[in-house]
């Protein structure tokens, strides 16, 4: 079981990495069954495209109709063509500004902000639209790629752990060479500060730089949040969800009463990530109380009865420097989001 399990867009970069390098050869991807956001307490599909606003109950319906305005506008934008850009200059222009250009109210702008541009609060609104327009169109891109999606997202069968583990097979057939199970690994540094190698039971690789997550790196990082997160075993799919084996559960801030959103990954024996008939979902946030656990209740409402939990609670850590100075280059900690951006 993914610890940290996170979905990917199909027009993802890694997507094209994977491709690009014939990995795909060593795993297989299997579409993502569904993506949903809460909305006054209930379950409802993300409607990414003009004719999903149309049929949403999310909307009523002169809403549906600016909704759908809205999705083809951002559907049709091409930076590089300023005939699909309708006078609106998304550089300089507040997203704020954006939404109430098409007439969005309240309800639908949290749901595209958070379901569709998947933003983790409310900052964005005051910022340029551009960067917003472009993580919404590339919502809408992956989920009509291939007919017959349902959702965006793909997600590897048996994990993500089947990711490093393709490379390293890839590495192999190339002459790399991969040190397994390796207790007590230390980064090495020379006299001036610099990452010289790896060590581990008296010996030692030797590299011109070290790639690592902040674990290996004391005193070269600093703590930014923390995050509560929550494995549960069910037997049985998500409620409201269609019977999906896979799904995303976004829960805006506003419709929960925090400051930072939830999130909800589920996924099945359909992944080959649980046994039979079992299906392993992850509810996850960042701390903003002195009770985290209690923070999963809105979150862990949604799934049912569960056969078993377990919650954890982290620090999540990034880096102090870019890694040029002293070859120490350093992965940002695991954020609660259940999807790569």
């Amino acid at each position: 079981v993914d610890m940290v399990p996170k979905f990917i867009f199909f027009f993802f970069y890694m997507v094209s990495l994977v491709i690009y390098t014939d990995v795909t050869k060593y795993l297989e991807f299997k579409a993502v069954d569904g993506s949903f956001v809460i909305n006054k307490g209930r379950v409802y599909k993300v409607p990414a495209t003009d004719m999903e606003a149309l049929r949403s109950p999310l909307m009523g319906l002169f809403e549906k109709r600016r909704a759908r305005n809205f999705f083809i506008f951002v559907q049709d934008y091409d930076e590089k063509n300023p005939a699909t850009h309708k006078g609106l200059d998304l550089r300089t222009m507040t997203m704020a500004q954006l939404y109430t250009h098409f007439g969005l109210d309240a309800q639908t702008i949290d749901f595209v902000g958070h379901a569709l541009a998947l933003h983790r609060d409310d900052a964005y609104l005051d910022q340029p639209a551009l960067p917003t327009a472009l993580k919404i169109k590339l919502y809408h891109d992956s989920l009509t790629r291939y007919d017959g999606l349902t959702s965006p997202y793909i997600y590897p069968r048996y994990g993500l752990g089947e990711l490093p583990q393709a490379f390293a097979r890839l590495s192999a057939v190339y002459g790399g060479t991969y040190m397994l199970h390796k207790a007590d690994a230390a980064v090495v540094y020379d006299e001036s500060g610099r990452a010289v190698g790896v060590s581990s039971e008296g010996e030692t690789a030797k590299c011109k730089f070290v790639v690592g997550d902040p674990s290996y790196f004391a005193g070269k990082t600093r703590p930014t949040s923390r995050v509560v997160r929550a494995i549960c075993i069910l037997s049985h799919p998500i409620p409201s969800t269609d019977n999906a084996h896979s799904v995303q559960i976004i829960l805006p801030q506003k419709q929960i009463g925090r400051r930072s959103d939830m999130y909800v990954f589920c996924c099945s024996y359909a992944h080959n990530v649980a046994a039979n008939n079992k299906w392993v979902a992850f509810v996850s946030t960042n701390v903003e109380t002195s009770n985290p656990e209690a923070e999963l209740a809105p979150g862990l409402a949604l799934l049912g009865p569960v056969d078993e939990k377990f919650v954890s609670v982290v620090d999540v850590h990034e880096p102090l420097d870019d890694g040029a100075k002293d070859g120490c280059y350093i992965s940002k900690g695991y954020d609660p989001t259940t999807h790569f951006e």
